[in-house]
């Protein structure tokens, strides 16, 4: 799976601090990409709602990114119609700002942002941070012994490849399982042998912890990395226990942007490793 070129990037904008730096986060994907920025508001009251801050804005974002940039305004629900749109503009990407405060259950109810991500037809990024970073020099890339695991691998490279940057390989396992890392090793070294045939840099750290969400983010900040790059499903999982929750968690703890993707069918996997 890569990140698709000459398409479009959507970005869902309520005016938010979140919303906004969500805007110009997408200034360099859609350079590398050569894509067409999408702002979009919805409403539930109106369609034409914020219609004149929305124009402005994208006014702005022309000047700033130097790219073409397209606006939306729509009534109804949000993460629904986010989904909808991008699936209508064949859309490579969603990058999508959540409030600091924001937790899922809090925030949309019943999980509506966990089923929005995994709805979604295209890669997403969501966050949360307040601050707009113009450079990105370390992806972290949990990894686990999962088919879907490795799926992700050609888009951190991609992503990689894009910004200059290292990749930084994790992986979270439980103290008490002393045979998983040594199974895992064997899966890392062909992993890291693929990354570096592709010119980029990477390290790998094992992580002993009951904690897979926690241990993930925690690692991010304290490593100074800028992205962390998941599977939607049963990434990170620790045995059947943990399968579905972790990257929603992931995505609920990060201040650091997260891209969430969507696992493919088994037989479209064509990324060269097996």
């Amino acid at each position: 799976m890569l990140i698709k070129e000459n398409h479009s990037i959507l970005i869902p904008v309520d005016f938010s601090k979140q919303s906004l730096v969500a805007v110009k986060q997408s200034y360099n994907l859609a350079k590398f990409t050569n894509s067409k920025i999408v702002l979009m508001h919805v409403s539930a009251k109106s369609d034409t709602e914020h219609k004149t801050d929305l124009e402005k804005l994208a006014e702005e974002t022309r000047k700033e990114s130097g790219m073409q940039v397209d606006t939306i305004n729509l009534k109804g629900d949000i993460y629904e119609l986010t989904d909808k749109k991008a699936e209508e503009l064949g859309s490579s990407l969603i990058i999508i700002g959540l409030d600091t405060q924001v937790r899922f259950r809090s925030f949309m109810g019943a999980n509506t942002a966990s089923k929005f991500i995994k709805n979604a037809p295209c890669p997403v990024i969501t966050v949360r941070s307040l601050e707009n970073k113009n450079t990105c020099k370390n992806i972290v890339l949990p990894f686990d012994m999962t088919p879907e695991s490795r799926e992700k691998v050609p888009i951190v490279v991609q992503l990689a490849n894009y910004y200059g940057a290292d990749i930084r390989i994790i992986s979270v396992f439980s103290p008490n399982d002393d045979k998983y890392e040594n199974e895992l090793l064997p899966y890392l070294q062909q992993i890291k042998k693929f990354i570096k045939e592709k010119g980029v840099n990477c390290t790998n750290k094992s992580i002993p912890s009951n904690n897979v969400a926690e241990a993930v983010v925690d690692y991010a900040n304290k490593n100074e990395c800028d992205l962390i790059v998941q599977m939607n499903k049963t990434d990170l999982s620790i045995g059947e226990l943990f399968v579905g929750a972790i990257s929603q968690k992931i995505v609920d703890l990060s201040n650091i942007p997260v891209l969430s993707i969507n696992p493919m069918k088994r037989e479209s996997l064509s990324s060269g490793i097996h």
